[in-house]
C-alpha cells in the first residue's frame, strides 16, 4: 500500500534498496554494532564481540546482514576481517527516509 508513495520519493529500485537497509537497521544489536563501528575507524569481529558481550557467531551474523545491506564495508585483513560503517550509504538511507516523511507530511 505504501510502495507507490515510496516509489514517488525515491524510485522503485531505490525503494527496495532503502527497505533492505531499513530492515538491516531493525535490530537493536545491529544499531549498537553501527554505533561501535562509527566510534572507531574499523574493527574486527572480536572487538565488536568484546564491546557487545554477544556470542561471536551472533555478531558475525549481524555483521553479515549489515554488509549485505551495504551499510558496512568488509575488508579481509590477514587473519582478521575488518569492518567499517559506510557513511555514504547510511546518509542515503537518512535522506530517503527524510524525503518519504516530508512527502507524507507535506499536505498537512
Amino acid at each position: 500500500m505504501n510502495a507507490p508513495l515510496i516509489e514517488k520519493t525515491c524510485g522503485f529500485a531505490d525503494s527496495q534498496s532503502v527497505a533492505a537497509k531499513l530492515a538491516a537497521l531493525s535490530h537493536p544489536a545491529r544499531i549498537e554494532i553501527l554505533r561501535h563501528l562509527s566510534a572507531n575507524r574499523s574493527c574486527c569481529c572480536r572487538e565488536v564481540v568484546d564491546h557487545l558481550d554477544l556470542a561471536q557467531s551472533t555478531v558475525s551474523q549481524h555483521l553479515k546482514i549489515l554488509v549485505d545491506a551495504g551499510l558496512v564495508r568488509y575488508e579481509p585483513d590477514r587473519q582478521r576481517s575488518r569492518y567499517e560503517v559506510d557513511g555514504h550509504a547510511l546518509a542515503d538511507v537518512s535522506a530517503s527516509l527524510a524525503a518519504l516523511v516530508n512527502s507524507c507530511c507535506s499536505g498537512r
